[in-house]
């Protein structure tokens, strides 16, 4: 498989997670990560632009909330 690639971009109402298949991949097993019963609410990871991200990303937090609401008031 090739290396993952994911770039994150944006504009101020709408958010890009472009990525190839490996990136994709990486992605999921993050988000399945954060599910985890063992982990607590508010539990966190940072994906930084030329670190975890392709250079010229904007930062990425991926968050276990279980307080956010089905229907938002």
């Amino acid at each position: 498989m090739d290396e993952p690639r994911i770039k994150v971009y944006g504009s101020d109402t709408e958010i890009t997670i472009a990525a190839n298949a490996a990136g994709l991949h990486e992605l999921a097993d993050r988000l399945r990560g954060l599910a985890d019963p063992e982990l607590r609410d508010g539990y966190h990871e940072h994906l930084e632009g030329g670190i975890d991200l392709q250079e010229g990303s904007i930062s990425l937090i991926l968050e276990r909330d279980d307080k956010v609401q089905t229907n938002p008031e």
